[in-house]
C-alpha cells in the first residue's frame, strides 16, 4: 500500500548547489526501484537556521514530495541519515502535514479573533 509523504532535508551549506538535486536523485533511487514514484523536488537554496547545527548556522533546503510504501520511506530515511552531507530529515505523510498547516491556520486565525476582540473592549 502506496501513500504520500513530503520529506524535508536539510544539507550541508558547503555542498555546491548544482550539487544538490544530482545527490538527492541517489537517494530518491530507493523509492523508483520499490516502485514508488517522486511528484516533486523544490529546492530552496541555503537559508538560516532558526539554531545551529553541528556548529554551523546556514543549510541548503530541499522538500521532495513523492508516493511509496512505508518500507521504502522507512529505508530511504535510514539512507539520508547515514550520509554526513544530511544535517536533518523529516518525512511526514502528505495527510499528516495538510492537518498540521490547517491546525497551525486555526490557531493563528483565533489569535487574530482574540486580538481584535481585546482591541474592540478598549
Amino acid at each position: 500500500m502506496t501513500h504520500q509523504y513530503e520529506l524535508m532535508v536539510i544539507l550541508n551549506p558547503e555542498i555546491d548547489e548544482r550539487q544538490v538535486g544530482p545527490n538527492l536523485d541517489k537517494f530518491l533511487k530507493v523509492i523508483t526501484n520499490d516502485g514508488g514514484s517522486i511528484d516533486n523536488v523544490d529546492i530552496w537554496g541555503k537559508r538560516r537556521l532558526a539554531y545551529e547545527i553541528e556548529k554551523k548556522t546556514e543549510g541548503i533546503y530541499a522538500v521532495v514530495n513523492f508516493t511509496a510504501s512505508s518500507a521504502a520511506t522507512q529505508e530511504l530515511d535510514r539512507q539520508l541519515k547515514l550520509n554526513e552531507q544530511i544535517m536533518r530529515t523529516k518525512v511526514l505523510r502528505a495527510e499528516e502535514a495538510i492537518a498540521m498547516v490547517a491546525s497551525e491556520k486555526q490557531r493563528a486565525d483565533e489569535r487574530a479573533a482574540r486580538k481584535s476582540a481585546k482591541a474592540a473592549k478598549v
